[in-house]
C-alpha cells in the first residue's frame, strides 16, 4: 500500500475488475482502516452498478439470467446497470492479502441476520477504494457461528468450465476454503470474539460513486 489509509467516514468504492473493465462498483462508508484491514459499511438506498444480467436476476428472480452473466463475463461482453442496495445493512472486512472478504448482514434496526464469506482475489488498493474480482463461491454462516452452508458452488463450477477460474486460482480457493473453516471452528481471524461485531453503524449521508468509478482501473493507492 502507498499513501495514507482511508479516513473513517469517507467513501471507498469496492469494484470487481475483469479484463481491464468494471464488472461491479459499489460505494461504501469507511468505518476503520489501519492500512492492513479495511472495514466498510453500506446501507439501504446506496446506488451502485452491476451487470444487467445480475440486476435482471435480482428483480425477476431469474436464476438463468444470473448464469448468463457468467457466460457474458467469459465472453468479455457485458453492460452495466443501476442497482440500489436494499433491505440490509452490511459490515464488510477486507484484509490485505486474504483471498476472501467477510461480511456481516443486519436488519436496518440492527438485528443480526448472517455472516457471509465472499471468495475473491486479494484486493488492490486504489485512489478511490479497492479493486478485486469475485470468484463466485460463498460461505453463509448463522449469526451465532454455529452452522454454515456453501453457496453458488454451481456457479463456481460453471466459471471453471469456462476458464474464468484457472487451476492455480482453483488451488488458491481450495486453500482459502480450508482456512475459512479453520478460522470459523477456532473462532480466530474475522470470527474472533468481538463485542462490537454486530454494532449498527451510526446513520449518515449515503456514499456516492465518484465519476471515476466506472473508468479503467485506477492507480494503486
Amino acid at each position: 500500500m502507498t499513501g495514507a489509509p482511508f479516513t473513517p467516514g469517507s467513501t471507498a468504492v469496492r469494484r470487481d475488475i475483469a479484463y481491464g473493465r468494471v464488472w461491479t462498483a459499489m460505494p461504501y462508508t469507511v468505518l476503520a482502516d489501519d492500512g492492513a484491514t479495511l472495514t466498510l459499511t453500506a446501507r439501504p438506498g446506496t446506488e451502485c452498478r452491476a451487470p444487467s444480467s445480475w440486476t435482471t436476476s435480482r428483480r425477476a428472480g431469474d436464476v438463468a439470467a444470473r448464469k448468463r452473466g457468467i457466460d457474458d463475463l467469459a465472453a468479455r461482453h457485458w453492460e452495466l446497470d443501476h442497482w440500489v442496495w436494499r433491505d440490509t445493512v452490511v459490515l464488510s472486512r477486507f484484509a490485505t492479502g486474504e483471498p476472501y472478504s467477510v461480511h456481516r448482514f443486519l436488519t436496518p434496526e440492527g438485528r443480526p441476520l448472517r455472516w457471509y464469506v465472499n471468495f475473491e482475489r486479494p484486493y488492490r488498493r486504489t485512489a478511490i477504494g479497492i479493486d478485486t474480482l469475485d470468484l463466485f463461491l460463498d460461505l453463509v454462516i448463522t449469526p451465532d457461528l454455529s452452522a454454515h452452508t456453501w453457496k453458488d458452488e454451481d456457479e463456481y463450477a460453471q466459471a471453471r468450465r469456462l476458464g474464468l477460474i484457472d487451476e492455480a486460482t482453483h488451488r488458491a480457493v481450495d486453500a482459502a476454503r480450508d482456512l475459512a473453516l479453520v478460522q470459523l471452528r477456532d473462532r480466530t481471524g474475522p470470527f474472533a470474539p468481538d463485542p462490537d461485531a454486530w454494532t449498527l453503524p451510526p446513520a449518515g449521508p449515503l456514499p456516492v460513486l465518484p465519476p471515476t468509478a466506472l473508468s479503467a482501473p485506477a492507480e494503486t493507492r
